[in-house]
């Protein structure tokens, strides 16, 4: 019997040879750098966002509306408490965060990894790592094998879990999805997803680095906003990271083929106008002889205060009990709504996953078969799906690589699941 041939080692291809070798069909599982998972090593700044918390139907409606039609059956079939089971099984202990991110304890990526890639062994499957596919092979419009180090290796099935095109460096270079319009499949535009935004003009080079906790990020075009997240926010040397410009990333590369897109933050979004215009003219404050620039630095980065009095027109030597109404009322506005820029762009190769990708009407989420190319299967990233930061791509690459495992091990041993 020939294999199961899995191409690509990260999250969707590690579970996806995990449970085609767990009902016993041969499987391979090919990944081309020198150890699995590279970009589950670097997930959540190398600590491994691994899932979300909560129920499968409330991560899955966090998708785009057809993306969360899609994966309705994945998310049935293999959930976030199924890939914590795993983990825990080979002693890796997690917790979960109040924003329900879940996290390995260790704070190590590599322990996921390593479990996930016992699992896969143990079950049976071969790992080859330095293993570099050059195309499938396809005959009469089905895929019978994979060509690789000059020949040719037959496969009863083929998964595809090669990814996007977001960071290049870690191998998601694009050749899965090449092959997959090869073989006639339609590739929805590849845009960023999950990305850092520059800005014009970039921010002062010392606020590199600078972190401005849980403010509201919002994104505008054409005059309405089209995008907002709640979250931290950090200033780099080209623009913006961090979990708000993440989050707003996927909306703003879309209007920026339509226009410019201009970004700005709620700093205090906890604090209502009304409720600032008390704080500033509190008679606490005023007893004090307070500075209007200690009070901000009290609540927000030193090194962005001074611009943001700037932007209001504030002095920043003004005692708070000599700040005039007008004065007061800018600040407040500033401090509501502080322009940050237009947007200059959004790296697709800075992107933690890639939006677009081959189209979700040509594959059954039953199976993850291509409804275009018999013997095909495709799971992960290559797909177009890209959910929110917070550990929703990474469950939806386990999902679907589950289901692309089972399917394409079923078809071929002529199981009935």
């Amino acid at each position: 019997m020939d294999p199961v041939i899995v191409v690509g080692g990260g999250a969707a291809g590690i579970i996806a040879a995990w449970r085609s070798a767990g009902l016993r069909a041969p499987t391979l599982l090919l990944e081309k750098n020198e150890r699995l998972g590279i970009k589950l090593h670097i997930s959540g700044g190398g600590k491994c966002n691994i899932t979300h918390a909560g129920r499968m139907h409330d991560i899955r409606m966090a998708f785009e509306p057809n993306e969360a039609r899609f994966l309705r059956l994945p998310f049935l079939r293999f959930t976030n408490e199924d890939v914590l089971a795993l983990l825990h099984e080979r002693g890796v202990e997690t917790y979960t965060r109040p924003d329900g991110r879940i996290f390995p304890v260790s704070g190590r990526a590599e322990d996921v990894v390593e479990a996930l890639a016992w699992h896969a062994g143990h079950a049976g499957a071969e790992i080859r790592c330095g293993s570099v596919v050059e195309r499938l092979e396809a005959a009469g419009g089905k895929v019978h094998g994979i060509w690789m180090q000059g020949r040719s290796h037959r496969a009863s099935a083929v998964i595809l879990a090669t990814g996007g095109v977001s960071y290049p460096k870690t191998g998601t270079t694009g050749e899965g999805l090449r092959w997959a319009r090869e073989l006639g499949h339609s590739l929805v535009p590849l845009r960023a997803a999950l990305a850092p935004i520059y800005l014009d003009p970039a921010p002062p080079a010392d606020w590199s680095g600078v972190a401005v906790r849980d403010c509201l990020l919002r994104a505008r075009a054409g005059g309405k906003v089209i995008s907002r997240w709640r979250s931290d926010l950090l200033f780099t040397h080209k623009g913006i990271s961090g979990p708000t410009a993440l989050g707003v990333s996927r909306d703003v590369a879309l209007a920026l083929e339509h226009g410019p897109a201009t970004l700005d933050a709620d700093l205090l979004p906890d604090r209502p106008p009304e409720d600032l215009a008390a704080e500033l003219t509190s008679a606490e404050h005023r007893a004090a002889r307070r500075g209007v620039r200690s009070l901000l630095d009290a609540w927000l980065p030193n090194r962005i205060v001074p611009a943001i009095l700037a932007r209001a027109g504030v002095d920043p030597t003004t005692p708070l009990h000599q700040l005039p109404r007008p004065a007061r009322n800018r600040l407040i506005e500033t401090l509501k709504g502080w322009p940050l820029g237009a947007v200059r762009a959004v790296p697709l190769e800075r992107g933690e996953v890639t939006a677009g990708g081959v189209s979700l009407d040509e594959v059954d989420p039953a199976t993850m078969a291509s409804r275009n190319v018999p013997g095909l299967y495709l799971c992960g990233e290559i797909l177009d799906i890209a959910g929110p930061v917070g550990g929703y791509n990474l469950q939806a690459g386990f999902s679907t690589g589950y289901v692309a495992g089972e399917a394409a091990a079923t078809a071929v041993r002529g199981l009935t699941m």
